[in-house]
């Protein structure tokens, strides 16, 4: 999908170190690697970066289902899976599944490898 660079990568998405992967419509994959400033007091990559690279990766989904000339706001967003990772990528891939024309429904997953990391849900509104 050809995308200008400043609809795909806000400036929070450089602060957190995201890198897109690919962007087709309605699938995002970002990813995103364990830098020492995301790391939590133990170590282990911060529950609330796992949850911006969901939220971002999850924003481009719907962009790229709805275009890139409207806007979308994450109403709700949830994880309910998460599992620590220690060093190491990971990797968001955010699909939606259900792209009404007021609101998204889209899911996500974060994988290491072949692990699972998070599994996430959320719904977007388009504005």
């Amino acid at each position: 999908m050809d995308v200008p660079a400043e609809l795909i990568e806000s400036a929070f998405f450089h602060l957190l170190g995201c890198r897109l992967h690919s962007l087709e419509a309605g699938v995002a994959h970002v990813a995103l690697a364990l830098e020492p400033e995301l790391r939590n007091r133990g170590g282990k990559l911060h529950g609330g970066a796992i949850f911006s690279l969901v939220d971002i990766a999850m924003g481009l989904a719907c962009s790229s289902t709805h275009g890139f000339d409207q806007q979308s706001a994450t109403i709700e967003c949830k994880i309910n899976y998460i599992r620590a990772v220690a060093d190491g990528e990971v990797m968001c891939t955010a699909r939606v599944i259900h792209p009404g024309r007021r609101t998204l429904v889209v899911e996500a997953d974060v994988m290491q490898g072949d692990k699972l990391v998070a599994k996430a849900q959320g719904t977007f509104a388009v504005l």
